[in-house]
């Protein structure tokens, strides 16, 4: 395991440098959007719903949206405002008795690692906690905000667990009106929970779903039900957005000149004119593109052309 945090416990007067590591992984089965003709990936882009324009990285700030559907953009200097989240310490506020915290509070799981310096501290905390049958109820910054968590001991290390604030835990909306409950139903279901009583463990569940889709994955591979999808030509998105803004700047310039978009100049590669522009047309100007590789777009430009030379030569 690697670890995604450094800092200390700290409860009273002892300081315990402590090293954080994730004590989960999520074995999800996930799936890939596709087009279902030739397995290519879905990709998705980064459009503004205002102007329809594509928006890069750079271009993109975090907004508050209000109740009314108002959009309060933050800038980096309001959000460096914001209450400090880079503390390195998890602060023991009290110890509570470990019944009195709802499970449901619970949300992600932590492994606390001693460094070499804070061995001893950790080792009497940790038996501290056992012997008291409590938890440590801390305050922690972790992902960019304040976290209310706990330490408790599990397999003789300490862990750590965030949990939700109040306000988070929603409050069921309905009430359950079951009727008179005859005594006679009440014993048989206290059979049934005898009946089905032992003890937890946790090996004694198994995924099935996803044991039955890698078993229907690796038969549809075995059965050469494979999409063999071409790489793409594509780069990063940063790049089309680039090509994107030339071709934009590009249309903008022709059409600063009286040409379609759709149009090539027709010029040589370095954008400049050929020499053989006829007498009342203007040679055009050089622009920041090359030249339009579309071989339809060229046709249509010299064909133009040259209907403008035997316009001329008629008129003579």
């Amino acid at each position: 395991m690697r670890a995604i945090w450094k800092g200390a416990v700290s409860f009273g007067l002892v300081s315990v440098p402590v090293k954080l590591y994730s004590a989960t992984e999520s074995h999800d089965v996930s799936f890939r959007q596709v087009h279902a003709k030739d397995g290519g990936r879905i990709k998705y882009q980064r459009v503004c719903s205002i102007d329809g324009e594509e928006v890069a990285y750079a271009d993109i700030a975090k907004g508050y949206e209000t109740e009314d559907g108002e959009m309060v953009i933050l800038t980096d200097d309001d959000l460096a405002e914001l209450p400090s989240t880079s503390s390195r310490e998890i602060a023991v506020e009290k110890f509570v008795p470990s019944d009195q915290i709802d499970p449901m509070l619970f949300e992600k799981s932590y492994y606390l690692e001693p460094e070499k310096t804070g061995a001893k501290p950790y080792a009497l905390l940790r038996q501290a906690l056992l012997d008291a049958d409590r938890m440590a109820v801390v305050t922690v910054a972790l992902r960019q905000r304040t976290s209310v968590a706990v330490l408790r001991v599990r397999d003789d290390v300490i862990v750590l667990q965030t949990m939700m604030w109040p306000d988070e835990v929603r409050q069921p909306d309905f009430s359950i009106d079951a009727g008179d409950v005859k005594p006679a139903e009440v014993k048989m279901a206290k059979m049934l929970v005898e009946t089905l009583a032992g003890d937890f463990d946790a090996a004694d569940f198994e995924d099935d779903y996803a044991e039955a889709v890698t078993s229907l994955v690796k038969t549809k591979i075995e059965g050469g039900e494979v999409k063999k999808t071409a790489t793409s030509t594509k780069s990063s998105g940063e790049v089309v957005d680039l090509l994107a803004a030339l071709q934009r700047s590009v249309d903008a310039a022709k059409t600063a000149r009286g040409e379609s978009s759709d149009q090539s100049s027709g010029g040589s590669s370095d954008g400049s004119s050929d020499g053989s522009s006829e007498e009342g047309e203007k040679p055009a100007k050089k622009t920041t593109a090359k030249k339009e590789p579309a071989k339809k777009t060229v046709k249509k430009a010299a064909a133009k052309k040259t209907t403008k030379k035997a316009a001329v030569k008629k008129a003579s």
